[in-house]
């Protein structure tokens, strides 16, 4: 749904086809958001946990490219506001947002490239991934909120707080604080 709105948005009439497939590749990423807990967690109807997950590292791919073309997009339009952007020198807030948002999730995408080479302990793994990809959901939905855009307010809100409610639930339902609670003792 966001993605019609987005895609139908009169604020797009007059813009480059290089900065639309980049503001919509920014879209589908924020939506991607929303299935990722989902297939993680086996919640998805007919698709166990373990075919889930196997889909949950395609789609992460998936994310990732999205973020790229995303951001590289948006740098082809306006290098100067990307690197402001980057260098947390912007005048806009969402682009500090937006920045965390993609350093969190790169950082969680190398840890689970990294996860068997690095012989990380599960419970570690999965308490550093899970931090690292909350923190990305919550830097997006802020992000993505403080922008007047394509969106439209309601379906931005409704998809930000449904991607953020998927996170938490999966947090909750799949432990991955354990690890937490075991050091304590």
């Amino acid at each position: 749904m966001p993605l019609a709105v987005a895609a139908t948005s009169p604020l797009l009439e007059w813009r480059d086809p290089v900065y639309i497939a980049a503001g919509l590749a920014g879209v589908l990423a924020l939506a991607i958001l929303l299935i990722q807990p989902l297939l993680a967690a086996g919640y998805l109807p007919g698709l166990p946990r373990p075919r889930g997950r196997r889909l949950h590292r395609w789609i992460g791919a998936a994310l990732i490219l999205c973020v790229v073309v995303h951001v590289g997009g948006l740098w082809l339009t306006s290098p100067p506001d990307v690197i402001d952007a980057l260098l947390f020198a912007s005048p806009t807030p969402f682009s500090v947002w937006g920045v965390v948002a993609m350093w969190a999730l790169f950082a969680a995408a190398l840890m689970a490239a990294l996860r068997r080479p690095l012989r990380m302990r599960p419970g570690i793994w999965r308490l550093g991934h899970t931090a690292l990809v909350s923190l990305t959901v919550i830097c997006t939905a802020l992000h993505a909120m403080l922008i007047e855009g394509t969106m439209g307010t309601a379906s931005k809100a409704a998809l930000c707080a449904l991607a953020i409610a998927a996170t938490a639930k999966a947090v909750i339902d799949l432990r991955s604080y354990a690890v937490l609670k075991r050091r304590d003792r």
